[in-house]
């Protein structure tokens, strides 16, 4: 009989429970104990819900307070000196050191953890916008089991009469994804983590768990021979003692030439991820042993369409006609928590192709009602509950036949053939302008030093000049007007009174404080991708479709559900009364084409590369209106550029092609001396650097504090006849995602370690990212120390 399986579920809560209770508990507002009946509320929660749903395995240990690569390592002792670990158990403080940097709070004193330690380096899982902490190990690393957490959140399940599948990230992965101190290769522990994992399975073997779920993701990705011989040496050590049946599962693309690797493990079972890697299931059936368990991810854990069921059914029919159905399992591709939790929630979701207010605030009152899409929209949808339904439904219709799910089966061809057909899908107009685009219009006027003379004389900026990344804090305030007004509480009229009242005491402070380009705040901006999606024709949005990006910080990931236009201008507004109030560059602030693309939920139906290409388009018309209105410096932020870069490198030729001509297709409309900088975020450089010089932004600036300017080794000439990175960095100097305020003596020190990779004439002085989950009370001293550190190049008292 086929098992309905599931391989992870969203954490957050329908209404974001955990966000909130991280919240309290880092405000001092609730305690430990609060916090703990929190998250086991939430545990009791979805494992009850996913077997309501009809989920034969149902995971557990896929909960995390803030990341599950973070857990493991703190599980294993994996914990750098400084924070406070000694023996047993990490302490919540220790956790939240390492995952925040420290703040000299009594109770990281307690545990003897140093204030002003940073947080471990954070960076995306894989190319999903889930970020996670990157574990800091070294060759002298003595590994200890801290604690058993599958066995005891399996307990905890058992305790409610629900018997899971716990899950773990593996032990190749996890010496994959971490970094060494020393330059050693993480791989090279191998031999000190396997007891751990060893005891950890004995642990619940003999507390009869009769499967384990051993999450291996690398094996999507290009793995050396060392690492195949790793996979070959864990998992012959890990057999031989006790321990429930494994399933290796393998996600977030096909396995390719690590197939053979997998198919040799001596595990129980093996979790294909068949969404993105469909075109090798007749490998896989070739490879995999019959009496090996397949586990068969034949509904997307990623994007939120409704699957296609009776296509999915012939699928699992065609594994079913070679092998028979009594070794298989039917499962989403990946863990669910890269979807929201349930679409019954919304309620009110409509698709809008109409109107939108300036601000960039949804009111229904003002939305035009053409073109939008009620109930047969909704109909094209499914989150994690919605899955569930799917996963169970394909493995009773397996298993009894088309008539046992005839109902979801109607439903499933009715919405199939809606979302094809719909006129509002599919633009004539949009199409048009697309085909007609030019590879001129991929191309800036000048070469970049002819830019850079006549922006030199245009901004008149010093050498190093300062600037933030976009946006100030979101306060409670400025969150409480947006609500008012889209409650109706607030007229239109009296919203722009208070924007411009924040604008203009925004650009006073920066301009007293000394910064060099100055931004408006964003304060009428939601998210840097809602706020564009909102005034975009071919974007869809929901109101609790919430997803976690790392820790408590939650994503509304807008879905793009049709071809893409921008109706009228989205910023010119604001960024221009923001530069009538001050002789100083204001910059105007847009989110890039692949940015906006890769932090939605993209339609299906269509290449990624032309949902781009239509969204570049609409930023392209963005960017020569600011022009027009007198900005002079334009930041197209691109944090999510090397996010989308595929996991295979055979397949990176392509995508990066056409990034860089998206990138450029959005800003090379423009005059030599309007000055076009772009933002990422963290990523790893080196492999891309060619493409980002492609991208001929004018400057860029990315995260590099925690990295303590080692991201910039990728600028930098690396080898005889090689040349540096031919624009102007920005190199971050105060980590934002952490509370801690960096001094002027920090700040200075990094300035000092990026002018020994840099040249002093490429580089600006920011912060590693904007500023809107930052308060005020950080956000005015830090700045200011950052000024002061870029008075103090300009006066020579920091050696080249």
């Amino acid at each position: 009989m086929t098992i309905a399986s599931n391989l992870g579920f969203p954490r957050l809560g329908h209404r974001r429970e955990l966000k909130f209770a991280l919240e309290r508990f880092w405000s001092g507002e609730t305690d430990a104990a609060g916090l703990d009946d929190a998250a086991r509320a939430l545990r009791s929660r979805h494992w009850k819900l996913q077997a309501g749903h009809g989920i034969g395995h149902v995971p557990s240990g896929d909960f995390s307070l803030y990341d599950q690569v973070l857990d493991t390592a703190c599980m294993l002792g994996a914990v750098p000196p400084g924070y406070g670990w000694r023996e047993g158990p990490v302490s919540l403080a220790s956790y939240f050191a390492l995952a925040r940097g420290s703040r000299g709070t009594s109770a990281e004193q307690a545990v003897g953890i140093a204030p002003g330690l940073p947080a471990l380096e954070m960076t995306k899982w894989f190319d999903t916008n889930y970020h996670y902490l990157v574990p800091r190990l070294s060759a002298d690393d003595r590994f200890v089991l801290t604690e058993n957490r599958p066995l005891q959140q399996f307990r905890e399940a058992l305790a409610l009469s629900v018997r899971t599948r716990p899950v773990l990230l593996g032990p190749v992965s996890l010496l994959m994804l971490s970094k060494t101190t020393d330059g050693s290769d993480p791989l090279d522990l191998l031999g000190r983590v396997l007891p751990l994992y060893a005891e950890v399975l004995s642990g619940l073997a003999a507390a009869n768990a009769s499967w384990m779920q051993i999450d291996e993701p690398v094996l999507a990705l290009d793995l050396p021979a060392k690492a195949r011989a790793a996979f070959a040496l864990a998992y012959d050590t890990l057999r031989r003692g006790p321990a429930p049946d494994i399933l290796l599962a393998s996600y977030f693309g096909p396995l390719g030439d690590n197939l053979a690797t997998a198919a040799a493990l001596p595990v129980a079972g093996l979790h294909v991820d068949l969404v993105r890697g469909a075109a090798e299931l007749d490998a896989v059936l070739e490879a995999v042993p019959a009496e090996r368990w397949l586990s068969l991810g034949v509904v997307d854990g990623r994007n939120i369409w409704r699957s296609d069921l009776r296509a999915a059914l012939g699928v699992l029919r065609k594994v079913a006609s070679a092998r028979g159905n009594r070794r298989l399992m039917v499962a989403p591709s990946c863990s669910l928590l890269h979807v929201p939790v349930d679409l019954r929630q919304e309620t009110g979701l409509r698709l809008e192709t109409g109107l939108r207010l300036e601000t960039g605030l949804r009111q229904d009152g003002a939305l035009r009602q053409d073109g939008g899409l009620g109930a047969e929209a909704k109909d094209w949808l499914a989150f994690a509950e919605q899955k569930l339904d799917e996963v169970a439904a394909l493995g009773r219709g397996l298993d009894e036949g088309d008539a046992a799910i005839a109902a979801q089966l109607e439903a499933s061809d009715a919405a199939v053939r809606s979302r094809r057909t719909s006129v509002a899908v599919h633009r004539d107009a949009v199409r048009a302008r697309l085909a007609a685009v030019t590879p001129r219009m991929e191309q800036r006027d000048s070469p970049y030093a002819t830019r850079r003379t006549a922006q030199q004389a245009r901004l008149l900026l010093p050498r190093f000049p300062t600037t933030t990344i976009g946006s100030f804090p979101q306060t409670a305030e400025v969150r409480r007007a947006r609500a008012s007004l889209g409650r109706g509480e607030l007229t239109q009229q009296a919203y722009d009174g208070l924007i411009e009242g924040w604008i203009d005491d925004a650009v006073r402070w920066q301009e007293a404080i000394g910064l060099d380009v100055l931004v408006h705040g964003e304060f009428e901006r939601n998210d840097m991708v809602k706020y564009f999606a909102e005034q975009l024709d071919g974007f869809g949005f929901t109101r609790h479709g919430w997803v976690q990006s790392y820790g408590s910080r939650c994503v509304a990931p807008p879905i793009i559900w049709g071809d893409v236009a921008r109706p009228r201008p989205m910023t010119v507004r604001w960024s221009g009364y923001a530069q009538s109030r001050t002789q100083r560059p204001m910059k105007g602030m847009l989110t890039g084409p692949v940015t906006l693309l890769q932090w939605s939920f993209v339609r299906d139906d269509v290449p990624r590369e032309t949902v781009c290409r239509q969204i570049a388009l609409a930023v392209r018309d963005e960017v020569t209106d600011l022009e027009a209105a007198g900005i002079g410096v334009v930041q197209v932020d691109e944090p999510a550029f090397r996010e989308g870069l595929p996991l295979r490198r055979a397949a990176w030729a392509d995508y990066l092609g056409w990034a860089v001509a998206c990138f450029r297709l959005a800003t090379s409309g423009v005059r030599d001396d309007t000055s076009i900088h772009t933002h990422m975020c963290y990523s790893e450089f080196n492999d891309i650097i060619a493409a980002i010089a492609e991208m001929d932004a004018d400057a860029i600036s990315i995260e590099t504090t925690r990295s303590r300017m080692e991201l910039l080794d990728a600028f930098a000439p690396r080898g005889a006849g090689e040349t540096s990175y031919p624009a102007e960095i920005g190199p971050g100097v105060w980590d934002i995602h952490s509370p801690r305020v960096p001094d002027v003596a920090e700040m200075t020190e990094l300035l000092g370690l990026a002018r020994e990779r840099l040249d002093d004439w490429q580089i600006w002085v920011n912060p590693d990212c904007g500023l809107k989950t930052r308060s005020w009370q950080e956000v005015r001293p830090a700045l200011e120390n950052l000024v002061a550190a870029a008075r103090a190049l300009r006066g020579g008292r920091i050696l080249s």
